[in-house]
């Protein structure tokens, strides 16, 4: 076929115009930054016009994800540790604010909030703090760079890059690499005290984060609302003030975007480590244990408690269940977990329980004999927040309750729907899936999370889980005082579970 000049002519700008779309397009994809912002204790209604005017702005203006779970137990590192490499506990090994490593300490557990005792498990086990690949592992195989800022603690900073790779950890009373410290300091000035922190860090995200040539991934991490709220209560004066107080950072971190002619280029995703609760709980667990004469005083070996985490000595069956049986009888204990009975089953192999392959718990060497979860109630505090806890203290969080579970999935960017609500089940695993997805970098297979094609602008693979169930697990106990009944609601997205919450009955004889 003879093709005439004219023609030939228009092909060519066709291809030539079809080649520049192509080259900007990868252009422009390689110009996207990804800022992951957590609000540690963010419980979604929080987010007010009147508490959050930034974040409530952020939430009208991309997607809201509606059904968006923290992973169980809900506490701060366990999800660090989800969040930095799309895992739950039963893959990445770490299993609670408190951990228990014999090898180190026999008689008690570690707590994960000191660095210092998590570099102390570090050494321990051959530098496999965590037992999954982590996000800043996989950007520096890529060539890229992973910034963590925290005016968190410094576990729950470390535990975003546990091996600091090819990136750094900028933590409110840690720099690491310490070859950064003075350069940090003279920059930004030294740490002040009290909220002001917060704008500290802030300042240090706008310098180093915000910028084209910094790293490909950033996250932050805002120590409250969750201290003010655990030491003087949820709605409390102090708790309000904090609240403002990050949500002004916020609007700052916004806002220089903008003026940095920079909100194009970075996409930025907000959530939580967890939700909170009023606690009215009195008893302690590892003093009841002793009380009934299952553990002989606070530094014994016989049994072991880690936070809700119980260790028997040489897997004793039959101490293992005269335990759970005392711990079915209690009010203040709400569901109780145990090893699965053989694979894929739901039910622990102690009666009554359900097993850690449901809460996603099944750690093939750190899990313990029993995992134990305080029960709760809708009941309101002064402040008018509904949700309250049998555990110890003021405030805090840490259970099974939709209170504690359920937080806010906020994402606005170029990769991003605009004013679009998710009602699919989105977890704290799913986001470095997705981040990774956004930056074309292979997701690698023991990673449990997803891809949350559904938020995304680009079309979703036909493949992708578009339909949610929800599932009931039920389980109970005859025993001498009664029925114990333990029920967990989860919702199914294909091959992914997320549970929702738990609840016991206890139908007591007459």
């Amino acid at each position: 076929m003879k093709i005439s000049n004219k023609s030939f002519f228009i092909l060519f700008l066709t291809l030539l115009f079809a080649n520049a779309l192509a080259a900007q397009t990868v252009s422009n994809k390689s110009s996207i930054r990804t800022l992951i912002v957590f609000f540690d204790g963010l419980r979604p209604d929080y987010i007010t016009h009147e508490l959050m005017p930034n974040l409530y702005l952020f939430s009208k203006k991309g997607s809201y994800g509606k059904q968006h779970h923290s992973v169980f137990p809900t506490v701060t590192r366990v999800n660090a540790s989800s969040l930095s490499t799309g895992c739950y506990p039963g893959s990445h090994g770490l299993m609670g604010n408190t951990v228990y490593f014999p090898q180190i300490k026999e008689t008690a557990g570690l707590n994960t909030g000191d660095a210092e005792e998590l570099n102390k498990i570090a050494e321990a086990t051959d530098n496999h703090l965590l037992t999954a690949v982590s996000l800043g592992e996989v950007l520096e195989q890529n060539g890229s760079s992973l910034f963590v800022f925290s005016s968190g603690s410094t576990g729950q900073a470390l535990m975003q890059n546990h091996k600091v790779s090819g990136g750094a950890i900028i933590n409110t009373t840690m720099i690491l690499p310490e070859s950064m410290k003075t350069k940090i300091l003279g920059e930004i000035g030294a740490v002040p005290t009290g909220l002001g922190k917060h704008k500290w860090l802030t300042d240090a995200v706008i310098k180093y984060g915000l910028t084209l040539d910094g790293p490909l991934v950033s996250t932050l991490w805002y120590g409250d609302p969750d201290s003010a709220a655990h030491k003087n209560g949820i709605g409390s004066p102090e708790a309000v003030e904090s609240i403002k107080y990050v949500d002004e950072q916020f609007g700052r971190i916004i806002k220089a975007l903008q003026l940095k002619g920079l909100d194009e280029n970075f996409n930025v995703i907000i959530s939580s480590d967890h939700g909170f609760v009023t606690h009215i709980g009195k008893q302690g667990l590892a003093d009841f244990l002793i009380y009934k004469g299952f553990k002989k005083d606070k530094e014994s070996t016989d049994v072991v408690v880690s936070e809700g985490a119980i260790y028997v000595k040489n897997h004793d069956l039959q101490i293992i269940k005269n335990i759970v049986a005392a711990l079915q009888e209690q009010e203040w204990v709400g569901g109780v977990f145990t090893k699965k009975q053989d694979k894929g089953n739901l039910e622990g192999f102690i009666e009554g329980t359900l097993s850690f392959e449901t809460i996603h718990w099944d750690h093939p060497e750190r899990s313990a004999d029993i995992l134990v979860d305080m029960n709760w109630n809708d009941n309101k505090n002064e402040a008018g927040y509904a949700g309250t806890s049998f555990a110890r203290g003021v405030a805090g969080h840490g259970g099974f309750s939709p209170y504690e579970i359920h937080i806010a999935l906020l994402v606005n960017g170029p990769s991003f729907k605009k004013k679009f609500e998710d009602n699919l089940p989105t977890s704290n695993v799913d986001i470095i899936p997705t981040v990774l997805h956004l930056h074309n970098l292979t997701i690698p297979k023991q990673m449990d999370g997803r891809v949350m094609y559904e938020l995304l602008t680009e079309k979703v693979p036909s493949n992708a889980p578009l339909t949610v169930k929800i599932e009931q697990i039920r389980t109970e106990v005859k025993l001498p005082w009664g029925v114990y009944k333990l029920e967990m609601e989860r919702s199914i997205l294909g091959k992914y579970n997320y549970p929702n919450f738990t609840k016991v009955v206890r139908e007591k004889k007459k």
